[in-house]
């Protein structure tokens, strides 16, 4: 074999050995289903654990005399909470024994016309320049906290209906409208 046959035969190989990886590569990043994309999850898991005992004062809330307290860890730049808006508006406006506290990395004021453009209509809206600081590594997460500050329920990102229903079940009410 000549030289230019060789050179040629090696270039075939390793074309067909391009196009396998990138064939790889395009079949796991758009065909196979990914529970991230599925469950609208935040791609990192929360800190945040059911027993786990959270500051009020780090916040500003107070948690004795709430009873309980659902936080809405989100932020105005996340689709996921966005895309949860119509969810907060139902929860916000469901007839619940739960003081609802907004927790954002955005400033107060930012926040409150976020929430009202929304119409989420929360007890209280708190600015948390880092919402690590409270354990939550992605956004949107629901905590529920109690009299004492111990969270007894978490919920990570945009919920499934069912994970909505749980919600509700927890707060103690059902969804208006649905």
């Amino acid at each position: 074999m000549s030289l230019s046959g060789k050179i040629e035969a090696t270039a075939n190989v390793a074309t067909i050995i391009v196009a396998a990886l990138l064939s790889t590569v395009l079949v796991k990043t758009y065909l196979l289903p990914h529970t991230v994309a599925r469950s609208g999850a935040a791609v990192v898991v929360s800190d945040v654990v059911k027993g786990k005992s959270l500051d009020g004062r780090a916040l500003g809330v107070d948690w004795a005399k709430n009873h309980r307290t659902l936080v809405l860890a989100i932020s105005t730049k996340c689709h996921f909470c966005k895309d949860s808006i119509p969810f907060y508006r139902k929860l916000s406006a469901a007839d619940k024994d739960v003081k609802m506290v907004a927790v954002l990395p955005q400033s107060i004021t930012e926040s409150q016309q976020f929430l009202g453009d929304a119409g989420v209509h929360v007890d209280d809206v708190k600015q948390a320049s880092l919402l690590s600081s409270l354990g939550v590594r992605g956004t949107p997460t629901l905590l529920l906290v109690n009299d004492i500050g111990v969270v007894t329920d978490v919920w990570i990102g945009k919920l499934q209906p069912d994970g909505e229903a749980q919600v509700f079940s927890a707060v103690g009410k059902k969804a208006i409208g649905g």
